[in-house]
């Protein structure tokens, strides 16, 4: 029976935290929680549970989460952020890993409660990530604050897991508005480190497509209040990371 690792990286997540841990628990042989000095009670929570706890300064998502999955003990693994939890179903099927594990890394649909809501449409479900993996064959990469685990062979064979991995996103509109003036400021920079240029022509149509293609395409009207705000959003932060990215190069002048 192979062995799995737990991994996490948080921040000041004492609203979620201990959630995300008891999903772990009797599927995972060890929890590491790579932690960036939180100021609230994250690490009293995570030392109630039988946890490597390790402090690293923020390194930035992508290089933190690669941090992380050198910490691990084991090369299988489970990685989690700490506003996320495994399902009853999802727990299921990872243990069943253990006995018969056949691919290279393996997806499970994203459910996101906004709100207080499970938004069902838009670009939030199905919200594949690819979240149980060998190491060995995989790493963070993306653009910040965009990062996904990617399979180093092109030729990697993935399976797809039943059940969902939850995921308690913002449960404020205000909460929503910070982390979306947030985001899209790194995502600015990532996209200036990267030389990529802010046409005005990407100013006006990307967000207008970003718009359409979640509310319209991807049926995000049917979630109601919610879903029109998450689109309007999805909209304003692509329409933000391309203003502020346009400002980076008017201010390097």
């Amino acid at each position: 029976m192979l062995k799995l690792s737990g991994v996490i990286i948080t921040y000041n997540e004492e609203r979620n935290i201990e959630r995300c841990l008891q999903s772990l628990v009797g599927i995972v042989d060890e929890i590491v929680v790579v932690d960036s000095f939180s100021t609230d009670n994250t690490k009293a929570i995570c030392e109630k549970y039988k946890v490597t706890f390790i402090e690293q300064q923020f390194l930035g998502y992508i290089e933190q989460k690669n941090f992380a999955l050198q910490q691990a003990s084991h090369d299988y693994i489970v990685s989690l952020d700490g506003d996320e939890a495994l399902s009853e179903t999802l727990r299921d099927t990872i243990l069943k890993l253990k006995d018969n594990w056949q691919w290279d890394g393996y997806y499970c649909n994203r459910f996101n409660n906004f709100c207080g809501q499970w938004i069902k449409h838009s670009d939030w479900y199905p919200n594949r990530k690819l979240r149980v993996f060998d190491r060995r064959k995989a790493s963070w990469k993306g653009i910040n604050p965009h990062d996904n685990v990617v399979l180093h062979d092109p030729k990697a064979k993935t399976g797809q897991l039943k059940g969902d991995l939850l995921h308690w996103t913002y449960q404020t509109y205000s909460e929503f508005n910070q982390k979306t003036e947030y985001f899209s400021s790194i995502a600015a920079k990532a996209y200036f480190d990267l030389g990529k240029k802010a046409s005005l022509w990407k100013i006006v149509f990307n967000p207008t497509w970003a718009f359409f293609k979640s509310y319209v395409l991807r049926l995000g009207f049917l979630d109601g209040l919610n879903g029109l705000v998450i689109c309007i959003q999805t909209a304003n932060i692509t329409f933000l990371k391309y203003t502020k990215l346009r400002e980076l190069y008017k201010n390097q002048d």
